[in-house]
């Protein structure tokens, strides 16, 4: 968790600072942090569009410059031809609705998240996919 923690920290998000690990047999897999897509200006840099428009948080995603970090985990693994599949994830913050279907759908086996999010759905979710899911304590 320490190693989602540090990657949170290349977040370019104003609102929240987001890391995310992908590990198997104790080996990293792939990283992610959320923040704007490649090439494109980050809220650092313009501001929040979410700001400017008033949308609370967990609400309309897609009303974002962002990916997520579990979002950038599963696309670096793509584009390094990296299997997902099995692996457990380590974030700092519960993956929302939009990030845990994504992440059912690559066989994520583990979910290990500090902070929560308030999405019950994403969370049947996941026991219906039978995807271990726990909040750890942060240290």
């Amino acid at each position: 968790m320490g190693i989602a923690r540090l990657v949170a920290e290349r977040s370019t998000c104003l609102r929240r600072r987001v890391g995310a690990v992908a590990v198997q047999d104790k080996r990293i897999l792939a990283t992610g942090y959320n923040g704007a897509a490649a090439g494109l200006d980050h809220c650092l840099d313009i501001g929040c569009l979410r700001e400017q428009m008033g949308i609370p948080s967990g609400q309309r995603h897609e009303l974002c410059r962002g990916l997520h970090a579990e979002q950038n985990v599963i696309i670096q693994a793509a584009m390094y031809g990296i299997r997902l599949s099995g692996a457990q994830l380590f974030c700092t913050t519960q993956p929302c609705l939009i990030c845990t279907k994504m992440l059912i759908n690559c066989g994520i086996g583990a979910i290990f998240f500090e902070q929560g999010y308030p999405d019950e759905l994403a969370v049947n979710m996941l026991r219906e996919a039978g995807v271990r899911f726990e909040q750890l304590s942060a240290s």
